[in-house]
């Protein structure tokens, strides 16, 4: 048994010890240009609000508005493509956090892996990643990459149908969870 007064000492040190969900409450790596540049490729630029094919009001690369006349958009319309950028980067946080919180510590990805991943939680939203058999697959331990390769073709559907923008974004997502790098991005923390 420890002496009280050397108990004491210890107590504050392992008050401070964060538990594991603090030591992943961290904040995710921004995503490459790379992912950026196939996000951008495929939500298109608008730069007045529109509806999407499913019909909801958008603009930007991909901002999905909260209100029909986009009226949270911090920027006058029309956008410009700098904008755009500015305003993608700032959604790009929701689901950069989302793919960094809600994988396991021991998930690891590069660069590309995790960029594939975060256009594909941009896409489809936070809660769907978080419910979704690629997330509990990744959390398993499985290996990262044939998770992708054999889940994010399944996300090709939006209002019950099959559309083939999505059919061709999940291959690019593929693609670019395949190219190779030697940057990590998760763990970030």
């Amino acid at each position: 048994m420890l002496p009280q007064t050397l108990l004491l000492t210890l107590l504050p040190l392992t008050l401070a010890l964060p538990t594991s969900q603090e030591a992943r409450a961290c904040t995710g790596p921004t995503v490459n240009a790379a992912t950026v540049s196939l996000i951008k490729e495929f939500e298109g630029f608008v730069a007045s609000p529109a509806s999407d094919p499913i019909g909801l009001p958008t603009v930007g690369y991909g901002h999905q508005c909260t209100t029909s006349d986009c009226s949270e958009v911090p920027y006058s319309f029309p956008l410009s493509e700098s904008t755009a950028t500015s305003l993608l980067m700032s959604d790009l946080v929701s689901p950069q956090q989302a793919i960094t919180l809600d994988t396991a510590a021991a998930v690891t990805l590069n660069a590309n892996e995790y960029g594939a991943l975060v256009s594909w939680a941009y896409n489809v939203g936070n809660g769907n990643v978080a419910s979704s058999t690629l997330l509990s697959r990744l959390n398993a331990g499985e290996d990262a990459l044939t998770v992708i390769e054999q889940e994010l073709p399944k996300w090709d559907q939006a209002g019950g149908e099959t559309l083939p923008g999505l059919t061709r974004r999940r291959a690019a997502e593929v693609a670019l969870a395949q190219t190779a790098t030697g940057v990590g991005a998760i763990p970030a923390c």
